[in-house]
C-alpha cells in the first residue's frame, strides 16, 4: 500500500506539471491580453502594467519565472482582483464551493443507491418503471432549467425559500437540489444496472441456495459489489461539485469558486486560469487516488500495486 500511494502521488506531480505546462502556453495562444478590455487605457499605461506583472518578457522567461513561483507555492497576483494573490481568492471561495458541493453529493449518494437498488429488485415492476423514468429525465433536464424551475416554484409562487446567496440553511435547498438531480438519477441508473448484473452471478444463487436470507444477501454480498462502479464515479464527481458549479452559483448568486474560474477565463485572467486548473487537476486526482484506496477497502480481491 505505502508504494502504490508513492507512486500514485509521483505520477499525480507529473500530471500536475503536465496540466500546468499545457495550461500555459494554450492560454498564451489565443489572441489579445487581459488588460485589452480595461477602459482608455493608453499604450504608456498598458506597457507599464505588462511590467509589472512580467507579461513583457519573453513567454519562455515567463514560464520559468511562473514555475519556479509554483514550486514555493506562490500562484501570483491576480490580474483583475488588484493586490489579491490568486491563494488567497481560491481559500475564500472554495469553501463556499466545498460546503455546497458536499451537501450536494451526500444528498445524491442518499437517494442515488437505494433508488437504483429499489428498481433492480422489482425490475420491469410498476417501481422500476417510475424510477427509470424519473432518472432518465433527472439526467436529462440541464441544471439551468431545473434550478429556474425551483425558484419559480418555490419562491416566486409559494415565497417559501430565499433564492439568492446563502446566508441561512433554507438558502441551501434550492442549490444543493439542482445541483444534485443530475448526479443522484446518474448514479440510480449505475445502482440499478450494476445491481442486476450481480443478483444474476453464480455467488449469488449459492447464497439463497444455503437459505441466506434476502437481507443478508443483498446487502452483505450484493450491494458490496454492485457499489464499485458508483465508487469510481463518485472521485471525479466530488472534486466536480466541490470546485463549484459555474450555473448554479451564478443563478442563485454564490460567490463560489466556479464563478470566479469562468469570470477569470472571460477576463484572461492568467494567474488566476492556471491556479485554478492545476488546483482542480490536483483535487481529482487526489480523489482518483482515494477510489483506488476505497476499492481495496470494499472488494479485498483488488491488490493494489
Amino acid at each position: 500500500m505505502p508504494k502504490y500511494i508513492a507512486k500514485r502521488v509521483l505520477m499525480a506531480l507529473v500530471t500536475a506539471f503536465l496540466v500546468a505546462t499545457l495550461t500555459f502556453f494554450v492560454m498564451n495562444m489565443v489572441p489579445g491580453g487581459p488588460f485589452l478590455a480595461e477602459k482608455a487605457v493608453t499604450p504608456q499605461a498598458q506597457a507599464a502594467m505588462e511590467a509589472k506583472y512580467g507579461l513583457d518578457k519573453p513567454l519562455h522567461v515567463q514560464y520559468l519565472t511562473y514555475m519556479s513561483g509554483l514550486l514555493r507555492g506562490d500562484f501570483g497576483l491576480s490580474l483583475k482582483k488588484r493586490g489579491r494573490t490568486v491563494a488567497q481568492i481560491i481559500s475564500t471561495k472554495f469553501p463556499v464551493s466545498a460546503r455546497l458541493g458536499g451537501i450536494a453529493l451526500l444528498v445524491a449518494v442518499f437517494f442515488g443507491v437505494p433508488f437504483g437498488s429499489v428498481a433492480a429488485f422489482n425490475r420491469g415492476k410498476a417501481v422500476d418503471n417510475v424510477l427509470v423514468v424519473f432518472s432518465t429525465a433527472g439526467i436529462a433536464v440541464p441544471s439551468f432549467l431545473s434550478s429556474t424551475l425551483l425558484m419559480f416554484i418555490f419562491t416566486t409562487k409559494l415565497n417559501l425559500l430565499p433564492s439568492l446567496g446563502l446566508k441561512n440553511p433554507q438558502s441551501y435547498i434550492m442549490p444543493v437540489i439542482a445541483l444534485s438531480l443530475y448526479p443522484a438519477s446518474y448514479i440510480a441508473r449505475l445502482m440499478r444496472s450494476s445491481m442486476l448484473d450481480v443478483m444474476g452471478q453464480d455467488y449469488m444463487r449459492t447464497a439463497r441456495a444455503k437459505g441466506v436470507s434476502n437481507f443478508m444477501s443483498i446487502f452483505k454480498h450484493a450491494m458490496r459489489n454492485a457499489i464499485l462502479p458508483v465508487i469510481t464515479y463518485l472521485g471525479p464527481l466530488l472534486a466536480s461539485l466541490m470546485t463549484g458549479s459555474f450555473i448554479i452559483e451564478k443563478i442563485f448568486n454564490i460567490p463560489g469558486l466556479g464563478s470566479e474560474f469562468v469570470g477569470a477565463i472571460t477576463s484572461r485572467d492568467y494567474p488566476m486560469i492556471m491556479g485554478t486548473t492545476i488546483f482542480l487537476a490536483v483535487f481529482i486526482i487526489a480523489m482518483n487516488v482515494i477510489v483506488d484506496i476505497t476499492y481495496a477497502i470494499v472488494d479485498p480481491r483488488i491488490k493494489l500495486r
